[in-house]
């Protein structure tokens, strides 16, 4: 595949999810202000990493691989950015608890069916390749681990105040968009 053929995928994930933040900011005004920010962030991070990705990669996974893990990424990331809508306006007119329980949990099945798209796709490629892809998942576990032990010692010492709710909903895309820019940097020093 050329690079632009491997570009496009992601770049249509990111121009998926960035059209979901404004779609969301829009229709949905009283929408929590995380909600359309973490849809931003998670846009322009698999932008960027699509751009900086395949200057100098060294994945060299196999085509059926990259078609299927591109077809379950969009899959599930257009999911749910559709659930994420469905469960924000659901939520405003449901009461129950546990109903509101239920419809707020909608958005993690498809990141379920995300976190499966990458196992296979890790298990799929070569050993290099799984030895970048093991090394930037640590990093960036350990770098957003560390700051989130930060925080949380700042938010002891009330010298911030961030709602648990809010930290909570950022690590994920905080671990994606680390470990997107720690695999550019480790697959440098395999090159």
């Amino acid at each position: 595949m050329t690079r632009s053929a491997n570009q496009a995928p992601m770049l249509a994930v990111a121009a998926m999810l960035l059209g979901g933040a404004i779609a969301l900011r829009l229709l949905v005004p009283d929408a929590p202000v995380w909600a359309p920010a973490l849809l931003l962030l998670s846009a322009i991070a698999i932008g960027m990493v699509a751009i900086t990705r395949y200057a100098g990669s060294c994945e060299a996974a196999p085509p059926a691989l990259q078609r299927r893990y591109t077809r379950e990424m969009l899959f599930g990331m257009g999911s749910y950015t559709l659930l994420l809508f469905v469960s924000l306006l659901w939520l405003r007119e449901v009461e129950s608890p546990g109903s509101r329980a239920l419809i707020a949990l909608l958005p993690v099945a498809p990141i379920a069916l995300v976190l499966r798209a990458m196992v296979r796709f890790i298990r799929g490629v070569d050993e290099l390749q799984q030895r970048i892809e093991l090394e930037a998942i640590c990093i960036a576990a350990a770098l957003v681990s560390f700051a989130y032990m930060t925080g949380g010692f700042l938010q002891a010492a009330r010298v911030i105040d961030v709602p648990s709710s809010a930290a909570m909903l950022w690590v994920f895309p905080l671990v994606c968009g680390t470990y997107g820019v720690a695999k550019s940097v480790v697959a440098r020093r395999y090159r």
